[in-house]
């Protein structure tokens, strides 16, 4: 029996891009909550609530 080769992409193969912010201990200890109570890790939580307010913003 032939064994596959393990097949790896490179990180950032996803579209994804490393970036730093920074934000205020309140919000983040909110977001470690809601990822807690979601079972979301947060960096899914961040993009999920970054991605909705992208597609929802208005500008006035």
């Amino acid at each position: 029996m032939m064994n596959k080769p393990l097949k790896l992409k490179k990180r950032g193969e996803d579209g994804s891009k490393v970036i730093t912010v920074r934000i205020k201990e309140d919000t983040l200890s909110a977001l470690d909550q809601l990822a807690a109570e979601t079972n979301y890790s947060r960096n899914e939580l961040i993009n999920v609530i970054l991605k909705y307010g992208v597609e929802n913003i208005e500008i006035e």
